[in-house]
């Protein structure tokens, strides 16, 4: 029986399955090329300094790390056909007490959401990258996954700001 090779076509989009996965690993564990990756960041932050708000009328590092979670489980929706948004309490929900035990907890499920969006990703029909995953809001499936690192380093990049006001300038 004749073995067929996949197409070029095919092995393109299978590549850009595996740098997506890539590059929403290096986003949020790192290493990154822009500087600390979400959970670099993350990684000596006590729950007081996470709770903590430095700056009037900004979130927290807390507050970040439950509405990162929130955008992976939004994408994860998508991903099974749900198109609704979130609801406000659900994209920054309101912080647990901030105790050791609550803050891993937040972690843990940030971390569980990343890996759980990585393993979707490395699923994913690759020859479906260029469809929206749902018709509102009618970004692809690429613009989705893609979004996902941007919007990690966006927030890692506010992280690592409040770490500085909440430490001094030799924070990061």
């Amino acid at each position: 029986m004749a073995r067929t090779l996949p197409s070029a076509h095919a092995r393109v989009h299978s590549n850009e399955i595996t740098r997506l996965e890539s590059q929403l690993r290096a986003a949020f564990e790192g290493p990154a090329w822009h500087g600390p990756a979400v959970l670099e960041l993350l990684r000596d932050v006590t729950p007081v300094e996470a709770a903590a708000r430095p700056i009037a009328g900004a979130h927290t590092i807390w507050e970040l790390v439950l509405h990162l979670t929130a955008t992976y489980d939004l994408v994860l929706r998508r991903l099974r056909g749900d198109r609704k948004a979130l609801t406000p309490a659900e994209n920054f929900p309101p912080m647990a007490k901030p105790t050791d035990a609550n803050w891993q907890e937040a972690i843990a499920a940030l971390r569980g959401r990343n890996e759980a969006t990585r393993v979707a990703v490395l699923r994913f029909d690759p020859t479906n990258l260029s469809a929206p995953l749902v018709p509102e809001p009618p970004y692809t499936a690429y613009e989705q996954f893609i979004g996902l690192t941007q919007h990690d380093l966006y927030h890692a990049g506010q992280i690592a700001l409040l770490k500085r006001a909440i430490r001094g300038a030799d924070a990061g």
